[in-house]
């Protein structure tokens, strides 16, 4: 195998490793769902392709341009983790001490008569709160900008990288479309019991990644001024 060859398949590689973990698209699954409430079916495809096509040109921002627009706003990656943590573990916190009847009356409420949404409301919704931060969260984005940093300077080995990095990241989106796209079927064969208690568990882990985000800034920030 060619060098080339093994510089394409490395980057293949490690994008969906680094990020999916992240990611973590089947534990939120079930937040997905307690978000969006009783919609119909074919709303509820659309939701998860225009989710997955956002977070593809997110996190293709992110590794491939992330990098300078934090040089240029002056803000370093330790400060997006530590910023990305406390809004992640906001979220989780709020999804694990909500008692889901106020949430679920809240997305009947807000869905609009038979379960639809018009092509505004989905295409508002499924860039906030959907693509940006619940999937892609600004862990996952201090994350893709540190790919990005990570790029060969040499003109041949960067231009097979970064076709290598966007298929890494069409495949990530494709795993995040299918994760949301059947969540329903993995609600039905939990069932309401098992769908409540995996929202919890997934609600209690991603508290625990915001706060191991805002640590690794934290830790970051504090080896900068020599306190270990």
């Amino acid at each position: 195998m060619s060098i080339a060859m093994i510089v394409f398949f490395k980057a293949l590689i490690v994008v969906p490793i680094t990020l999916l973990p992240i990611l973590n698209p089947i534990a939120i699954a079930p937040i997905f769902l307690s978000m969006t409430g009783p919609i119909e079916p074919l709303v509820s495809r659309r939701l998860a392709k225009r989710i997955a096509l956002n977070c593809f040109f997110l996190l293709m921002g992110a590794v491939f341009v992330g990098s300078y627009v934090l040089d240029f706003f002056g803000i370093s990656l330790p400060i997006v983790r530590v910023a990305g943590g406390i809004v992640v573990a906001m979220a989780g916190w709020k999804l694990l001490n909500d008692q889901g009847q106020d949430k679920l009356r809240a997305s009947v409420a807000e869905a609009s008569s038979n379960g639809t949404w018009d092509k505004e409301e989905l295409r508002r919704r499924s860039f906030y709160p959907f693509s940006f931060p619940l999937t892609v969260g600004p862990g996952t984005i201090a994350a893709s900008i540190t790919l990005g940093t990570q790029m060969p300077h040499k003109p041949v080995d960067w231009i097979i990288t970064s076709i290598a990095s966007a298929l890494g990241v069409f495949l990530t989106s494709l795993v995040i479309y299918l994760c949301y796209r059947f969540a329903r079927n993995m609600e039905r064969v939990l069932g309401d019991v098992g769908a409540i208690v995996l929202l919890r568990l997934s609600a209690f882990i991603l508290l625990c990644i915001g706060i191991e985000i805002g640590w690794a800034g934290i830790s970051a920030l504090l080896e900068d001024i020599g306190i270990h």
